[in-house]
């Protein structure tokens, strides 16, 4: 059992850690590279492995959460509220990997450097509203992520 609860804190360790880390890395990134358009290329592909790193991790949480609340008390618990937070997190995730971060690769492919279309560009207002939206969804999953190490680390197994 104390496997399970290994593998259920330190998935969570991987995603928020990872969360917290590109936090810090994303705008170091923008200040050291010459070009916001090239911080761009660098930042995009680590934001999809950061969902993905998160995807796997939500993944084994849960996996080790419902088989140690089913060694634990002999029911699996698939709807106590580590669980339904980690969906949720797993479902803004999918979003953002999916459907915004697609979306701003696009934009970005169609008008090139971003920074030298007009702040009223259409593409540019879309692109911008996007990112906020891709920010809005991390910050999201890493407070979601807060409550359910709290609640893991509680060991509230019963609800």
């Amino acid at each position: 059992m104390a496997f399970l609860r290994f593998l259920m804190l330190l998935s969570l360790i991987v995603w928020l850690g990872g969360i917290i880390f590109f936090a810090v890395l994303a705008p170091t990134v923008f200040r050291a590279l010459p070009t916001h358009h090239l911080a761009g290329s660098v930042i995009a592909p680590l934001l999809s492995i950061l969902h993905w790193m998160g995807l796997v991790s939500g993944i084994v949480f849960l996996a080790s959460s419902i088989a140690y609340a089913r060694i634990a008390t002999g029911a699996p618990h698939i709807f106590a509220a580590r669980n339904v937070l980690l969906v949720i997190m797993l479902g803004l995730t999918l979003i953002s990997q999916f459907g915004v971060t697609p979306r701003m690769d696009a934009l970005r492919t169609s008008i090139g450097a971003i920074g030298n279309v007009p702040v009223t560009d259409p593409a540019r207002v879309e692109f911008n509203a996007l990112h906020a939206w891709s920010t809005r969804l991390e910050v999201a999953v890493l407070v979601l992520g807060l409550i359910v190490t709290y609640l893991t680390a509680s060991n509230s197994f019963s609800s």
